[in-house]
């Protein structure tokens, strides 16, 4: 139920036919996905921020669902960091307050990226609509993770995240421009989302279940977005700075994390 809700394609991006091909293959992807989070608290390093070309600014999805991870970490007793752009860090600092800026990753039990640019077969960086990246991105962490043998998890929406290489001929398949902007770099577990955001409530809402404690029950997630926007991040198809994701309104995203938060919350054990 989770899997399928998060994966709802009210952007009409194709990625509802990922997710259904990649769930054939890999049923249970949610669940392991949180059954990995579970097992490595120690110490986590959430790694997020995908700047929007031609500006490059950072987008609004991915900070709110980095936020509900790291809190939901801090509530399991683990310790989590955050790795993500200056801009990003200064609008949730009044949200979270563990940031770093240069992770020694062999310190890290766990890795994960959540709408993080992930590099394609040539190189390069792209945003959704074909356009190429030229500020940095951080998924040479992820790369660097997986050689030292942490374990890591991706979450996406369109194919050219840190992680969806794990999925790279669905995205070539059935993502627009997929072939061109499909990422090539793969995380142990990888969860396909409609918006990065829900993935990342999905994870959190799949560990709730199995420690039978609702980790999202205070999360505000239209406040968290509602602080990005004032502080110049963009929604990432509007490319304006508002209160909105992926150009979905919020009453959508409350609605979204309102439906998780019941299900946690009415589950029977």
């Amino acid at each position: 139920m989770i899997a399928h809700l998060i994966n709802t394609d009210v952007g009409g991006r194709g990625i509802l036919r990922v997710y259904l091909d990649y769930r054939r293959e890999n049923f249970n992807f949610l669940h392991n996905s949180a059954t990995m989070f579970l097992n490595n608290l120690e110490r986590v390093l959430i790694v997020t921020g995908f700047p929007i070309p031609p500006v490059d600014i950072p987008e609004t999805d991915g900070p709110p669902g980095a936020l509900a991870i790291a809190l939901a970490v801090e509530k399991l007793g683990g310790r989590a960091e955050v790795l993500t752009y200056p801009e990003v860090r200064e609008a949730l600092s009044d949200f979270w307050d563990s940031f770093v800026e240069r992770p020694r990753l062999s310190s890290y039990s766990l890795i994960v990226a959540i709408e993080t640019p992930g590099m394609s077969a040539d190189g390069r960086y792209y945003s959704m609509s074909g356009l190429e990246l030229k500020r940095g991105a951080f998924d040479g962490v992820v790369v660097e993770a997986k050689k030292l043998g942490i374990p890591t998890i991706g979450i996406g929406d369109g194919g050219n995240e840190a992680g969806m290489g794990k999925v790279r001929e669905l995205v070539i398949r059935y993502i627009p421009h997929g072939d061109k902007i499909a990422s090539v770099v793969e995380t142990d577990g990888l969860i396909t989302s409609a918006v990065s955001n829900w993935g990342a409530y999905g994870l959190v809402a799949e560990a709730s279940m199995i420690e039978s404690e609702n980790l999202l029950r205070d999360f505000d997630e239209a406040e968290i977005v509602r602080a990005l926007a004032e502080a110049g991040i963009i929604d990432g198809v509007t490319k304006r700075a508002e209160v909105s994701v992926d150009g979905i309104n919020m009453d959508v995203h409350s609605k979204v994390l309102s439906l998780l938060k019941t299900l946690i919350s009415n589950t029977k054990r």
